[in-house]
């Protein structure tokens, strides 16, 4: 599967190594970035099945999933039922939300994206069972390589800007810590990551 990088990814590189907070977190964990594996449909799928889990958690119960399903398509999750893809340690609400998605692909995936701003792309998504702000803001960052997307929902970019700043209390706080990154914040976030886990970040 093609990996696309963004285009963007070197000048947010310039703008956060002159940074005070995330400077030293860039030179650390060193240049390679975010990357994109253009399937929109497995972007999601495997959006919702990090949901409120661990990363290492996650990354298994991918591994499982791809080897149950063989290649993680609507067809094949369609070829498959609820019970077995569950048994691949998804919770059962997770396996209905992907099978739903499933059915309803081609008006899923099928929009006019290039023209569609991130709140545009946000607001469909979240129309899907399943897809809530926090998967569609994972969407919006490792499928459409959007520059700036900060996830509030996301406990791993609220506790890595609370190791930067520890006064930092509340997701307000951190909020209005994550606007001096504009208009990087897709890059700030996955540094910020790297505060916490090493693993780089994949959905």
């Amino acid at each position: 599967m093609v990996q696309r990088h963004p285009s963007w990814w070197n000048d947010a590189l310039v703008f956060l190594r002159n940074d005070e907070l995330l400077g030293p977190v860039v030179q650390e964990h060193g240049t390679e970035g975010i990357s994109s594996r253009d399937d929109l449909f497995q972007c999601i799928v495997r959006s919702i099945v990090g949901q409120q889990i661990s990363v290492l958690a996650a990354d298994a119960i991918w591994g499982r999933l791809v080897t149950h399903l063989g290649a993680v398509t609507p067809q094949h999750v369609l070829a498959s039922d609820e019970p077995s893809m569950a048994a691949c340690g998804l919770t059962r609400p997770k396996a209905s939300y992907i099978h739903g998605l499933a059915e309803q692909s081609d008006r899923l995936t099928n929009q006019p994206w290039d023209n569609m701003t991130d709140e545009q792309i946000q607001k469909h998504l979240v129309t899907f069972r399943g897809i809530g702000p926090w998967t569609a803001e994972m969407v919006l960052m490792f499928h459409f390589l959007r520059p700036d997307v900060f996830s509030l929902g996301d406990i791993g970019l609220v506790r890595g800007t609370q190791r930067l700043v520890p006064e930092a209390e509340t997701k307000a706080d951190v909020g209005t810590i994550a606007e001096r990154w504009r208009p990087y914040r897709t890059a700030a976030a996955w540094y910020l990551w790297r505060i916490l886990d090493p693993v780089p970040v994949e959905y």
